[in-house]
């Protein structure tokens, strides 16, 4: 008995290793789409700067997933003209069909909406492919249509809106 209060602490530690150590899931993240509902988007068309931040957006959405170590990257190779095909926003959750498809546990999407050149606002929304139930969806509001606003905008709603250490 002289050894039982030794014991306790070295059964907490294993439990807090063994839920560390749990398995990153299977994560389908697919290409951000862009809403420009602003009068220069339709005047004047898609802007080359803002598909460029698109791209870059989503390959730091995907590197701050797996670095955080809740998200592995499943490939998309095989749905990913049916991903470009569709609006995934309005599509009532097709991004789950196709998150099966490749064998993905949570399927993620987002968009960025440009209102002005001033306002533009991030979303995510991240489901869960075996219910199709969103596990958590976040918007955050940025000012300046830059590569920083938007690369500080994601971190934001990363960091503190959503929670995907949660999404294992």
């Amino acid at each position: 008995m002289k050894n039982w209060p030794c014991a306790v602490p070295l059964w907490v530690c294993f439990a807090v290793t063994a839920v560390a150590a749990k398995e990153p899931s299977p994560t389908a993240v697919f290409s951000f789409s862009f809403d420009d509902t602003s009068l220069q988007g339709q005047m004047q068309g898609p802007e080359p700067a803002e598909q460029h931040r698109l791209v870059a957006l989503d390959a730091e959405l995907r590197t701050m997933l797996v670095g955080s170590e809740c998200c592995s990257m499943v490939d998309l190779q095989d749905v990913a003209k049916q991903a470009r095909d569709v609006d995934l926003r309005t599509c009532n959750g097709c991004d789950v069909d196709l998150a099966r498809k490749v064998g993905a546990r949570i399927s993620v999407t987002g968009w960025v909406q440009k209102v002005s050149n001033l306002i533009l606002n991030i979303n995510l929304v991240a489901r869960e492919v075996a219910t199709s139930k969103v596990i958590e969806a976040g918007s955050v509001d940025i000012r300046g249509n830059t590569e920083e606003s938007w690369s500080r905008g994601l971190a934001y709603l990363l960091r503190n809106k959503l929670h995907p250490s949660e999404w294992r």
